[in-house]
């Protein structure tokens, strides 16, 4: 059964929240500004998993990584270190620091949440809490425990927590999963990366520009298999140029602590010997034991609630947003779930969430941003598309920044020259990717893009052009 479109549409007075990451406090955030009576309910800290323990702690540890990267590349472009004698020694990571500067980084941002959210008279409310029948929330811990927060509507915005395996429990000391990696206060002398996909592919790239040994186990045969597979290839050629070693087609059948390290059994037998080992494989929502069945919430085998395009359950005036309905584990498509539930109980006009539209971004190095349609997609038929691979090498500022590798691709309809879809792999590709995301959004022609002026020189140069050579596909098919 799924999401019916029968709810009645409401203009609710109270609005009560569970979970206080993306989905929530957006939301929260929205129905306040509006004038509705809002209540969040959050155990950890405003921003959830997300700003604590994920989204904002992991990307700063890249970016640490990445002023690593620029810091050892700069004797390239003629910088040198020392007294000109050639000591050019090469940087290192204080990680005791590095960590010490992350989590504060959260704290501050989820501090600056909790203050904006009270700013918008935001009730916040730290503790436990789980749904009650017909729409409120119980609070089960901390020191409201015990209150029933009556609401006319629920949004349930509880987010994941790191999938473990029976056989490789993390320990918070040598095995990890991603909420435990702050933990270290030295660099890892060789840490194993259980996991190729998103999570998996970035901690492996930031440990590795950070000086340590990484081994990345592979359940299949391209990393990040879910992504862009000429994106993949040089994300693997990257690896491959600055060691990082892939067991690839193989699995973790167990992780154990020795006297020294940790031990990686494989399911091909192989027996990898590490310092650490961090498990990413994967999220479980949070969604037992919260009530959500008493009240008519169907969930999915999985464990995610089922909701459909503008965040609705299968339960009247009960939305959900995030991690926990596993539409796309994402901060901001939980951020835009929660604030398309708000209008649709406000009665306003709502543009569905459209995932083809989602622009997402996979922070290795170099990172590889995507939005619309795929080449799988491509290549199986399902959509008629151009397709232009233009890469950074002949670009004059990737030249100057000494950019050996990424690529800017455009898709556009076959005939019609709307563009469709785009990847982007470069340096800060999740900024280069919102033009053509707004491209995608709002159905522009190639030709919208390619006459569009850029700066000279600079890597949207790269967006324009590759746009220009499918205006030629457009006009001329058999080109």
């Amino acid at each position: 059964m799924t999401p019916t479109n029968s709810h009645s549409r409401f203009a609710p007075d109270r609005i009560a929240i569970l979970g206080g990451g993306p989905g929530g406090y957006e939301a929260a955030m929205v129905a306040a500004d509006a004038g509705a009576e809002v209540t969040i309910v959050e155990e950890k800290g405003m921003g959830g998993s997300a700003v604590l323990t994920d989204v904002v702690p992991s990307k700063t540890l890249i970016a640490t990584a990445d002023a690593m990267r620029r810091v050892n590349l700069a004797t390239d472009f003629g910088v040198r270190f020392g007294q000109g004698n050639g000591d050019e020694n090469h940087a290192w990571a204080d990680f005791s620091k590095v960590n010490e500067r992350l989590l504060k980084l959260a704290q501050s941002q989820s501090h600056d949440i909790h203050a904006t959210l009270e700013s918008y008279g935001v009730r916040v409310v730290i503790g436990r809490g789980k749904v009650m029948p017909p729409h409120s929330i119980e609070v089960t811990s901390g020191a409201h425990e015990g209150e029933v927060i009556e609401a006319d509507a629920v949004i349930v915005a509880t987010g994941a927590h790191p999938r473990e395996l029976p056989s490789a429990k993390p320990d918070g000391e040598r095995i990890f999963n991603w909420t435990q990696a702050y933990n270290l206060t030295e660099v890892p002398e060789h840490m194993i990366v259980v996991g190729s996909g998103v999570t998996g592919a970035e901690f492996a790239s930031a440990y590795r520009r950070l000086g340590a040994e990484v081994t990345l186990v592979s359940s299949r045969e391209q990393v990040l298999p879910g992504e862009d597979s000429d994106a993949s290839q040089v994300l693997e050629h990257s690896f491959e140029r600055v060691g990082v070693h892939v067991a690839s087609l193989t699995r973790a059948e167990s992780v154990q602590r020795t006297e020294t390290g940790v031990e990686v059994t494989l399911t091909n037998g192989e027996v990898l010997k590490g310092s650490h080992c961090l498990m990413a494989v994967g999220g479980i929502p949070n969604t037992t034991g919260i009530g959500l069945e008493d009240c008519g919430v169907e969930i999915s085998e999985s464990g995610h609630v089922q909701v459909d395009t503008v965040s609705r359950t299968t339960a009247n005036n009960i939305y959900a947003a995030g991690d926990c309905t596993g539409v796309m584990p994402l901060a901001s498509v939980a951020a835009m779930q929660g604030r398309v539930a708000v209008a649709h109980m406000k009665g306003e006009s709502v543009k569905p969430l459209k995932l083809h539209q989602v622009a997402s971004n996979v922070f290795t190095s170099p990172e590889i941003a995507t939005v619309g349609v795929t080449q799988d997609q491509v290549d199986s038929g399902k959509y008629q598309a151009d397709v232009v691979k233009l890469n950074l090498a002949t670009n004059a500022r990737a030249k100057m920044m000494n950019i050996r590798e990424g690529f800017v691709k455009i898709f556009s309809r076959k005939g019609s020259g709307t563009v469709i879809g785009a990847v982007v792999v470069a340096p800060r590709a999740s900024e280069l990717i919102f033009p053509l995301a707004l491209a995608v959004t709002h159905k522009l022609h190639v030709d919208d893009v390619a006459t569009t002026f850029t700066v000279y020189p600079s890597l949207t140069g790269s967006i324009s052009e590759a746009a220009r050579r499918l205006h030629l596909h457009v006009t001329d098919p058999e080109d």
